[in-house]
């Protein structure tokens, strides 16, 4: 479905069921946004390339990528974690070189004390609409830097595509218990966060949320403020629809139907108690996250080491790809810093 036709259908409803047809609305645009099942979704038009703001071909066409993909998908084994709400969270991990088990008594997995491997973990966590093996470039980057690599799958995506897609805030507590998972596999692990789009806000909310002494730094990259003040973007960038009361009405809905708030989920408000260093990443021609999010996190962090890094002419998620060398060479130089050192 159209933008026009989701705009029509919202509108309409409203028009002619009066409270009836708000709380209609409301439901629409939840399952637009936030519902991957939905064949009315942001998630389908992605997809079908039909996202203002959302260019994948320089992405996707990259050799780089085909490479590193080839790599990952060969590499990566299953793993999963309980959820607070009930049932697993999937995602992959693939262990430093030279990394190995040893299960212990209890049957419990843990690193092997004398593999003598290093004890650097990336735990990195793709964009809206994605998968791990976006991050695939990342991965091996990190990998080849001497870390094991943890890759979940954000709620709405991949093999965990049973929920509805929660914007980095669910994910950032979900984040909280993979850092514990890999403590307790490794309690001499030196743990970095590292996402992208979604990704970004999810670790940055994740700053505020208390994280394990482990977790040594974070790398964001094109994140948003709030999942409010990127709906309200998207209603007008995408839908061309008056946010209020639309938005009030879809967070209501998110409310009722999955238990938080868009302006609750605020990475500004995280940042504000950041404690380990932080690397913020954007491209000043992103016109799906807009570029003056960028200096409002940067603005927010509280942690007494930060960074930033702007790239010219990068529109969303392009930054890599659009000046690879100061791209990576800054997250080499970061990483080796803040986690290797």
């Amino acid at each position: 479905m159209s933008p026009s036709h989701i705009a029509g259908a919202v509108a309409g409803g409203i028009a002619a069921l009066g409270a009836l047809g708000a709380a209609g609305a409301g439901n629409a645009l939840y399952d637009f946004a936030l519902n991957p099942r939905s064949k009315r979704s942001m998630v389908a038009m992605i997809h079908a390339g039909a996202a203002k703001g959302v260019e994948t071909s320089p992405f996707t066409g990259n050799p780089q990528r085909a490479e590193a993909l080839a790599w990952y998908r060969e590499a990566r084994r299953d793993v999963s974690i309980p959820a607070v709400d009930g049932g697993g969270l999937p995602g992959w991990y693939v262990l430093a070189e030279g990394a190995r088990f040893d299960t212990g008594a209890d049957g419990v997995p843990r690193r092997a004390a004398d593999d003598g491997a290093g004890h650097a973990y990336a735990i990195i966590c793709h964009g809206y609409a994605g998968d791990p093996c976006d991050m695939a470039v990342e991965c091996r980057l990190a990998h080849c830097m001497g870390a094991s690599i943890v890759t979940p799958a954000a709620r709405g995506h991949e093999r965990n595509a049973g929920r509805d897609i929660a914007m980095g805030w669910l994910d950032a507590r979900d984040l909280v218990r993979w850092c514990e998972r890999v403590v307790a596999f490794d309690p001499e692990a030196r743990i970095a966060l590292f996402g992208v789009s979604m990704g970004g806000a999810e670790v940055m909310m994740a700053a505020g949320l208390g994280l394990p002494r482990q977790v040594r730094c974070i790398i964001e990259d094109c994140g948003y403020t709030s999942v409010w003040d990127e709906f309200a973007f998207q209603m007008g960038n995408t839908l061309h629809l008056p946010v209020s009361p639309l938005l009030d009405l879809a967070n209501v809905a998110c409310r009722r139907r999955a238990g938080w708030d868009f302006k609750q989920a605020s990475a500004v408000e995280a940042l504000a108690r950041a404690t380990v260093p932080m690397l913020f990443i954007h491209g000043d021609a992103d016109a799906f996250v807009p570029f003056w999010m960028h200096g409002k996190v940067f603005e927010a962090c509280a942690s007494p080491v930060k960074e930033q890094l702007v790239v010219a002419g990068a529109g969303h998620a392009l930054s890599s790809v659009t000046d690879p060398d100061r791209y990576y060479g800054t997250i080499r130089r970061f990483l080796t810093e803040h986690l290797l050192s």
